[in-house]
């Protein structure tokens, strides 16, 4: 019988020389340096009261809020044009000696121009305004500076506004509105991590408010400089302004605001109308009672479009400054009361936006432009229910203007552009 030795496993070389095998080094990673950040990722980590939305990848929900921010905007122009339509048909006869369509048709070419406007600030990248932020600003100084020269200026029942060439004019005013949100939303973009630095940020943009509003005040106008100090504070405040220094610029500017209103006879006789109309019913006290009665005639469901009685030489400028009147007496309550819903829905939207927006300039731009658009909502129905002295401002979409049709148009066209590339949930 065979015997089969097993052999025991071989030591390894290590085990023979009597020393312990060292475990395997563990290697220490090299500290990397940290990336750089962008200028975006700078920009969102500055302090804002409104966060730029970058935690969340873009969704198809940008796309849904940019198609119903559309539809509002297309409802209330279509609107507008058919209130015009009604509104300027008796001024269109009496007035101009034409045709009842005369105002319309003037107010459906602007409506086709901002058409065009809408579309394509929609299909251009918003960032692209960066570029042209001061040029704009400065164009438009020119272009303010220009209606005040006699002979280049428009002057249209005492009041220098317009620059025009033949049955085309415009109002530079209009175009102010939208070069300040565009400078500023550039400006605080660009100084994210300075808005604790009064003189880098507030200084400056309250430097171009006043420069603006001197030129307005020539020509003269009260009503456009409010909404734009308006604007730059609310801008102010959402990009991380410093609230000492804006409660001090507001309180000036409400200061400053009262000595002009009663530096000048008319302004103080509107001011004076607004607290009591019926002491003046047939001179500064006329436009608002025949907004109130209008307003007062339309019930419910109003009297039926074209049918107004108010626009039939009671109310001036019954198809621009008071138009809402109009609206209110032919659609009633039920109807004003839908078209102040829209403005809401339209804030709203631009809220969510802004939110939403990809980098810092898109939010304020976003926030700019829906202020803008609210506050001379809010003043155009305060001024025709009586509740706010007259300023003369249009309701943007709906009054007859062209200046101010397209430029609405062009900046919810740029609003729409944001909400596009916008992240929101």
């Amino acid at each position: 019988m065979t015997t089969t030795t097993r052999r025991p496993a071989s030591r390894s070389t290590s085990s023979r020389s009597g020393r312990t095998p060292k475990p395997p080094s563990r290697q220490t990673p090299k500290p990397t340096a940290p990336r750089p950040r962008s200028a975006q990722e700078a920009a969102s980590r500055a302090p804002s009261r409104a966060r730029v939305n970058e935690s969340r990848p873009a969704t198809i929900n940008g796309e849904r809020i940019s198609a119903l921010l559309g539809f509002v905007v297309l409802a209330l122009s279509l609107f507008g044009l058919v209130m015009v339509l009604s509104a300027s048909s008796v001024t269109s006869v009496h007035e101009f000696d034409a045709s009842p369509f005369y105002q319309f048709k003037r107010q459906a070419m602007w409506a086709v121009l901002g058409a065009v406007t809408y579309v394509v600030a929609s299909r251009v990248d918003y960032r692209r305004l960066q570029q042209v932020a001061r040029p704009l600003l400065a164009g438009t100084i020119v272009l303010l500076v220009a209606v005040l020269i006699p002979g280049v200026g428009k002057n249209i029942n005492g009041s220098s506004r317009w620059l025009g060439v033949g049955p085309v004019v415009i109002q530079p005013s209009e175009i102010a509105k939208l070069a300040l949100v565009v400078f500023i939303a550039d400006l605080l973009a660009k100084r994210a991590k300075k808005m604790d630095r009064p003189d880098l940020t507030v200084r400056p943009v309250m430097t171009v408010i006043i420069g603006l509003s001197g030129l307005m005040l020539l020509q003269p106008k009260l009503g456009t400089p409010l909404i734009l100090a308006a604007i730059a504070l609310l801008m102010l405040y959402v990009a991380g302004g410093k609230i000492s220094s804006l409660v001090a610029w507001s309180f000036a500017g409400v200061t400053a605001a009262t000595f002009f209103a009663y530096s000048e006879p008319y302004r103080r006789a509107r001011l004076l109308a607004f607290m009591d109309p019926w002491a003046d019913p047939l001179g500064t006290g006329l436009q608002t009672i025949q907004s109130q009665v209008g307003i007062a005639s339309g019930g419910w469901l109003g009297v039926g479009l074209g049918a107004s009685r108010t626009k039939w030489g009671f109310l001036p400028y019954a198809h621009s400054d008071f138009i809402f009147a109009v609206v209110a007496e032919e659609v009633g309550f039920i109807g004003a009361g839908a078209l102040i819903m829209a403005f809401v829905l339209l804030g709203y939207l631009g809220i969510r936006i802004a939110l939403g927006a990809q980098d810092r300039f898109g939010m304020l731009l976003a926030a700019g432009i829906t202020g803008w658009l609210l506050i001379q909502a809010f003043l155009n129905i305060g001024m025709a229910m009586g509740l706010l002295p007259i300023t003369g401002e249009p309701l943007p979409f709906v009054s007859a203007g062209g200046s101010s049709l397209v430029m609405t148009l062009l900046a919810a066209g740029i609003l729409t552009n944001v909400a596009r590339q916008a992240r929101v949930s």
